[in-house]
């Protein structure tokens, strides 16, 4: 298998190409043919409602890196923009989810923060790094899921030749609001062998009190039930900080995004968490939860509030995930 982290190499054992809307198929020496090569088509109105083709290539191959941009707007419209990706040919989706919750930042409201595998520099431009493999096909869909148009830029730089044998998956959940003393869902259902990479999360704290964090993060992997094998210490812990949580952001985790309340407690916070150098792998099963807890006066609370999470997992085949329902996706979010 080519090493691409190994930058002394120079076999070109993979084709690296990529797509845009100067060159849609990918194909060898035929980028920015339109308007005689001086930038004819960066970009393209994208109507309301319009599903539009990205890329739909042959394999085996990989996508690297996907950039995108589309002008800000309130935060429902920008979260109203979302991805579906199906693989060889498969009628459902293995990826669906938000636009901006793919690139890190939940919520409608972009943020300029990096990390190991996104960033949003100056809150403007979306860039994921997640490699994304493919065996004989990849159908790479946005949707404007909008009443009104928005104009689209975007690329997508990929390899073909080798090709690893798992496949990603983006699921988008979302609680609004949650259950009582019911842990929050991150992902479940999705069969191995596969591997948990990570996910984005966003809270919209509805009950007051002095702190929403509490809960704690849970691993159930290949049979466990009552009990999971993975346990945290609460949500700022989880996310590399500790006593309480502000902006910050790093390689593997942060939490970038914090819109200040009246009180103690924000309006919308956002955080990322990605399992690179401390893997979750299982063989057969997976499910990630998080409990609603809080903080109030010294003492632990059950709390109800408004969560999401975009859920990243490699699995060996490639499975559906729910599609985004746009309705529940943005509400309360104005």
């Amino acid at each position: 298998m080519f090493d691409v982290t190994d930058l002394t190499r120079v076999t070109p054992v993979l084709d690296s190409r990529a797509v845009t809307f100067e060159n849609p198929t990918g194909e060898r020496g035929a980028g920015g043919r339109a308007g005689g090569g001086r930038k004819g088509a960066p970009s393209r109105v994208i109507e309301g409602g319009e599903r539009v083709t990205l890329a739909d290539l042959a394999g085996p191959g990989t996508i690297r890196h996907i950039w995108m941009t589309f002008p800000p707007d309130r935060p429902a419209r920008m979260r109203a923009v979302y991805l579906e990706v199906r693989y060889g040919g498969l009628s459902y989706p293995s990826v669906s989810v938000p636009c901006l919750d793919f690139f890190g930042s939940p919520h409608g409201r972009p943020v300029a923060y990096s990390s190991a595998l996104t960033s949003m520099p100056e809150a403007r431009g979306f860039n994921s790094y997640v490699p994304m493999a493919f065996g004989e096909r990849i159908h790479v869909d946005l949707v404007n899921g909008n009443p009104d148009p928005i104009v689209l830029y975007f690329q997508i730089d990929y390899t073909l030749g080798e090709s690893a044998s798992g496949r990603l998956h983006v699921g988008f959940r979302r609680e609004n609001p949650t259950v009582s003393k019911r842990d929050f869902v991150v992902t479940e259902g999705l069969r191995g062998p596969g591997r948990f990479l990570g996910w984005v999360g966003g809270v919209r704290p509805i009950d007051g009190g002095q702190w929403y964090g509490e809960g704690e993060v849970k691993v159930y992997r290949d049979g466990d039930r009552e009990f999971p094998t993975i346990c945290g210490t609460g949500l700022e812990d989880y996310v590399g900080s500790a006593w309480g949580m502000g902006p910050h952001a790093g390689l593997y985790a942060g939490a970038p995004l914090e819109v200040s309340g009246r009180g103690p407690i924000p309006k919308y916070v956002g955080f990322y968490r990605w399992h690179v150098l401390d893997p979750v792998m299982f063989s057969t099963d997976l499910q990630v939860t998080l409990q609603q807890i809080g903080a109030d006066r010294g003492g632990l609370v059950e709390r109800v509030d408004d969560y999401c999470a975009a859920a990243f997992t490699v699995c060996e085949r490639a499975q559906p995930v729910p599609p985004v329902d746009v309705a529940a996706a943005v509400a309360d979010l104005e």
